[in-house]
């Protein structure tokens, strides 16, 4: 059941915000500049130890993996500095946003919601029970010895087309389509290689294996407040993702689908948001939409991620950052539509694993017709990375336009003309053998 919180005037809350914030966050900024435009105040908290929290000047140094103690540190915080929000910038910090929030009695989505966006198998499982279609999927774990005969017991019963992915990354991460046992096997090993490059060797390696939902794919931006869910934007993604990979690029809104699936879109993400108790704040889903109707891949009770979200303004200058605290402190959010004109991003892949050492033809790209901003976010002589081990992209293209069609060219156009120096370099990932167990 939701927590309502009707009867709450969030008007009368502390004008002061918490930003959970991590050390690679590209969104720091656009939520600090929003907040201090609506006369917010920002405290920023971040997953680093307190003496280096102290030499940044960050009020909060938390543990995001210790959630307890986090949540204690920004209840004895608010004892001194009474807070009107704590809001998660990204997937990590969402967990202690709701435990915090919960603890403050300021409005929040359920801990549950948050646990549930945080792990694939937990999503399933609610979604399914509440009637919302997704992948069907079963979870198992990689074993620290090598059991080449686990590999294959696993891979004799699937059916395929399947997926495998892990159980708590994001941005496609470790999502890999497998067709056949063999494939199936070298997933594995890839992925085994994947979790233990950063966990610890006493950690769970988890992951799930979910039927392959073929269909069209969209993204879905949106705010819920007190249960309600308000659709900022839809958007398409015009470059198949079939696999094995599934590397997003490009982003286009308005969305160009009938509006009766825009519709059928839009009731399947609010059925998913009640089935996983989420109830307030920004909303982002991956929906995949064939003749069976929309499927829900992903939903997170978080707003898109990178620089997407410079995509979207609304009113006349209001940024998705500001809605959301707007939302957050009961400022009239829903009021503000988003501009007409058609708007879209490329996430500029990256092509190899190397030394990035710059980039070719930048001016000419950013001549091009449409485009409005190209940002490099690649740092000159450090490692990149591609899917489905990489975590990054190598930066954004930005367009607008009147028509969709047209920005979607754009985007093509202007990233043809760029060329991107990339060192190669030795494989960076442990090869070692896996064994696997189901759970």
């Amino acid at each position: 059941m939701h927590t309502s919180f009707t009867d709450l005037d969030r008007t009368q809350l502390p004008k002061r915000v918490l930003l959970l914030l991590t050390a690679r966050t590209y969104r720091a900024q656009a939520f600090i500049q929003a907040a201090e435009t609506l006369g917010i105040e920002v405290v920023r908290a971040t997953d680093v130890p307190q003496q280096l929290a102290d030499y940044w000047q960050y009020p909060l140094g938390l543990q995001y993996n210790n959630t307890k103690k986090s949540v204690q540190a920004i209840v004895d915080y608010a004892s001194v500095n009474p807070l009107g929000a704590v809001l998660p910038v990204d997937d990590s910090g969402t967990i202690i946003a709701a435990l915090a929030s919960q603890a403050l009695n300021l409005p929040h989505n359920s801990p549950k919601a948050a646990e549930a966006a945080r792990d694939k198998y937990v999503m399933r499982q609610l979604l399914k029970s509440g009637g919302v279609q997704c992948p069907k999927a079963t979870v198992h774990s990689f074993a620290s010895t090598y059991d080449e005969d686990a590999v294959e017991s696993i891979a004799e019963i699937l059916s395929y087309p399947s997926v495998i992915k892990p159980l708590n990354l994001n941005g496609s991460r470790g999502v890999i389509r497998v067709n056949n046992p063999r494939e199936f096997s070298s997933a594995a090993a890839k992925l085994y290689r994947l979790l233990h490059s950063f966990h610890s060797p006493d950690a769970p390696m988890q992951f799930i294996v979910e039927d392959y939902i073929p269909g069209t794919e969209v993204a879905l931006e949106g705010i819920l407040n007190n249960g309600h869910l308000h659709v900022l934007a839809l958007f398409d993604k015009p470059d198949p993702l079939v696999g094995p990979y599934f590397e997003e690029t490009i982003y286009i809104t308005p969305s160009r689908l009938p509006d009766d699936i825009q519709e059928s879109i839009r009731a399947c993400t609010a059925n998913a948001a009640v089935a996983l108790e989420m109830s307030e704040g920004p909303v982002h889903a991956e929906v995949r939409v064939n003749n069976d109707g929309p499927w829900v891949i992903e939903i997170a009770g978080r707003s898109i991620g990178g620089l997407c979200a410079n995509t979207l303004t609304f009113g006349i200058e209001d940024s998705l950052e500001s809605l959301i605290i707007r939302q957050a402190f009961g400022m009239g959010f829903d009021k503000l539509q988003r501009r007409k004109e058609a708007s879209g991003v490329m996430m500029i892949p990256i092509p190899e694993a190397g030394l990035f050492k710059g980039v070719r033809g930048y001016e000419q790209a950013s001549e091009t017709p449409l485009i409005v901003d190209i940002e490099i976010t690649a740092k000159i002589n450090n490692l990149i990375i591609p899917l489905p081990e990489g975590d990054s992209y190598l930066g954004f293209i930005f367009a607008r336009g009147r028509e969709p069609d047209k920005v979607e060219k754009a985007l093509r156009e202007a990233h043809a003309k760029l060329a991107f120096e990339i060192l190669p370099q030795l494989p960076m990932i442990s090869t070692l053998p896996v064994a696997i167990r189901e759970i």
